[in-house]
């Protein structure tokens, strides 16, 4: 009967100190710091522009020399 009511309390205490534990053992939240800078647009945008134009100029190009359909172009 010791031996058993032994066990159950090392369980226990087994089951119970890690969320005991976690929770002392827990930080604070961090402090919320300045306020965010905005992010610029124009970085990739005006990339993605001047590479549709160029693939734009370059099927164009394709289209004249080959006078193939609208609907044939690869």
């Amino acid at each position: 009967m010791k031996n058993s009511i032994k066990k159950i309390i090392v369980l226990l205490f087994l089951m119970v100190a890690p969320i005991v534990m976690s929770n002392v053992l827990a930080d604070n939240p961090p402090s919320p710091g300045g306020s965010p800078v905005g992010t610029p647009i124009d970085g990739g945008v005006s990339l993605l522009i001047a590479a549709g134009a160029i693939y734009g100029a370059k099927k164009s190009k394709i289209f004249n020399i080959n006078g193939k359909k609208k609907n044939e172009i690869c």
